[in-house]
């Protein structure tokens, strides 16, 4: 029957109607007779009058329009009316012309045809969708709580009911005003008790219309994240006024979801002078940060973006990537930041004005197990390029920095901070050759989400695996922000700064590292095993901390110094004198140490040097 034509569905449907209002008027009579009702000729022709009149009523007001399986419950308010105005029409039909062959028909009769033809007709069109649903259908619709009763959670409401997949058992609200009302027939109800509904209504599914993260969205999370449901989120919508929310935008819970903070909303102006004309080198351009420079970078009109890495198919696929887009002119090329004559040429040849220099090695167990290679490629690697630079007439150079480089106390900090003193002293002279117009800066950032060098990829992985999720402490706090964050603080970081500055985002609250791997372990469906849940499913075990890894990370050597920037979220830290630095001196000893090759004494000459 399902595969039957749109036609042959409403001829079907059309005939049912016929027969259903001829046995429906005639029972009106038997009914209030109180017997089996046994018409003449003028009554036969009173009871076939009764489809007769509704058919045209019927197709004006769209009943046989319609596709019975997407059926919205507002069509219950359309048959109300076609039944009103067909059952009027009926009755004026029989007083008019006296068709009754009685001496009047009882008005109880209009009455209770009218009912009757309502029932049927709704119960008809309403149980033709529910049997076209199929069976296994109807088992795998999801029963769904919406988190949120306002514009969004509606919205999002109306797109569920016109599908099969979700039923939607309710909505939840923190607004008391709303508790018990119905909301296109769903019930609102308060929050605290939201463990009890999952229970009673079986609920498997609750999405979160809350538009961006912060605190709020977070708590809620954190309350829906222990019970044995999925949880999904709505992504914001702009244009709510002329647009609807798509089932298929409900994205998954991400971990940014939960960091308490929403994302910082970067400033198109200061990209664009950033980027816009200009001839821009991206080193380390494969890698997780750097590939988003240069996605960012790319849609803000460049002259030339040269793309430098080591990793072979890292620049294939975003060099492929963004040539597909086609906005600017893209140059792939493959070699070392320590390579100095390569450097020079490609910064020469393409004529480049920003350096971008993402380069490093990141994971900090690795670096502290390879001191003299690290050393090579942070430390030097960051000279070379600010040589070439210098030597080409680089106007701007921004180096990545990190929050380990403030009082470092492992490998991967000191070379940071290495990183940082470098990239000041060599702006100083470029400053002296043109009188100051250029920027040597740093940006300095916390752990980047889904970076190469973050916990949260580890800790995927380790839920994955069935556990354990290992933590250094209990206490252990770090500052979080997606990679995308990071990248367009990059890019404003050139256009905000003067030489020698150091900026840093505004990242709100440290997030303890135990919060976010049991948030972690809810989100995947899983529970958290401990003394209190012996029966849980992941446990958490504590490691020890690493050698050199900090209990809290700062972001700043002197807080009191912070000044604010054009960007109201972007922060300068207090310029330190270098005078009583000699970086020149610094770097030879280094090199004299690379020659000898002792991980010990390197070790020892880079924390001595910066403390």
């Amino acid at each position: 029957m399902l595969m039957l034509s749109r036609d042959v569905k409403k001829a079907i449907l059309v005939s049912f109607d016929f027969l259903a209002l001829i046995a429906i008027a005639w029972l009106s009579f038997s009914i209030r007779l109180n017997t089996f009702f046994v018409p003449n000729t003028e009554q036969i022709g009173l009871i076939v009058a009764a489809p007769v009149i509704a058919f045209p009523i019927f197709m004006r007001l769209g009943l046989y329009r319609a596709v019975l399986r997407y059926l919205p419950d507002r069509a219950i308010w359309t048959i109300w009316k076609a039944v009103t105005v067909a059952a009027l029409g009926w009755v004026a039909l029989a007083f008019l012309t006296r068709m009754t062959g009685l001496e009047g028909m009882p008005r109880s009769v209009a009455v209770i045809y009218w009912m009757l033809a309502f029932v049927v007709i709704v119960g008809s069109r309403f149980g033709l969708k529910w049997y076209s649903s199929g069976p296994d259908r109807r088992k795998r619709m999801t029963p769904t709580l919406i988190y949120g009763a306002g514009d969004a959670g509606t919205q999002l409401a109306s797109a569920l009911l016109s599908t099969t997949d979700h039923v939607v058992a309710g909505f939840l609200t923190a607004d008391r005003n709303l508790h018990g009302l119905d909301i296109m027939g769903a019930r609102v109800y308060p929050p605290d008790n939201i463990d009890k509904l999952v229970r009673d209504l079986g609920i498997r599914e609750i999405i979160i219309t809350m538009p961006e993260p912060n605190e709020n969205r977070r708590h809620v999370i954190e309350q829906c994240s222990g019970l044995p449901v999925k949880i999904r989120v709505l992504p914001p919508i702009t244009d709510l006024a002329s647009g609807k929310y798509l089932v298929n935008m409900v994205r998954d819970i991400q971990i940014e979801d939960i960091l308490g903070r929403s994302t910082v909303p970067p400033n198109p102006e200061l990209l664009h002078a950033a980027i816009e004309g200009k001839n821009i080198f991206i080193a380390g351009a494969a890698g997780s940060i750097g590939s988003e420079v240069a996605r960012i970078a790319a849609a803000f009109k460049p002259n030339r973006l040269v793309l430098f890495d080591l990793n072979e198919h890292g620049m294939y696929q975003i060099s492929r990537e963004l040539r597909r887009l086609n906005l600017c002119e893209v140059v792939p090329v493959l070699g070392s930041v320590c390579d100095f004559r390569l450097l020079k040429s490609v910064m020469q040849d393409y004529g480049i004005d920003t350096v971008y220099h993402c380069a490093a090695y990141k994971h900090v167990s690795l670096v502290e197990a390879n001191i003299v290679e690290a050393v090579r490629n942070n430390i030097l690697g960051t000279r070379t390029i600010a040589e070439a630079a210098l030597e080409t007439g680089v106007s701007d150079v921004v180096l990545i920095s990190s929050d380990k480089a403030v009082r470092p106390t492992n490998i991967m900090g000191a070379t940071k901070r290495w990183s940082e003193l470098i990239v000041r002293h060599y702006g100083d002279i470029h400053a002296q050759k043109t009188g100051g117009t250029n920027r040597f800066a740093s940006v300095r950032f916390g752990n980047v989400l889904g970076s190469s060098g973050s916990v949260v990829p580890l800790f995927k992985e380790q839920i994955a695996n069935g556990g354990p999720v290992t933590l250094t402490d209990e206490n252990m706090t770090r500052y979080f922000m997606s990679i995308r964050e990071a990248a367009e603080l990059i890019i404003q970081g050139s256009a905000l700064a003067e030489s020698g500055d150091i900026l840093v985002l505004e990242m709100g609250e440290p997030v303890r590292i135990r919060d976010l791997a049991e948030n972690m372990i809810l989100l995947a469906g899983q529970s958290v095993r401990s003394d209190k849940n012996p029966e849980g499913e992941i446990e958490i075990e504590i490691v020890g901390a690493s050698e050199g890894e900090k209990l809290n990370e700062e972001l700043f050597y002197d807080p009191s110094g912070v000044t604010l920037t054009d960007h109201p979220r972007i922060k300068k830290a207090r310029r330190q004198s270098l005078d009583n630095w000699d970086i020149t001196g610094m770097l030879s000893e280094l090199d004299e140490a690379l020659k000898d090759g002792s991980p010990e004494k390197m070790r020892q000459l880079i924390f001595e040097r910066i403390q």
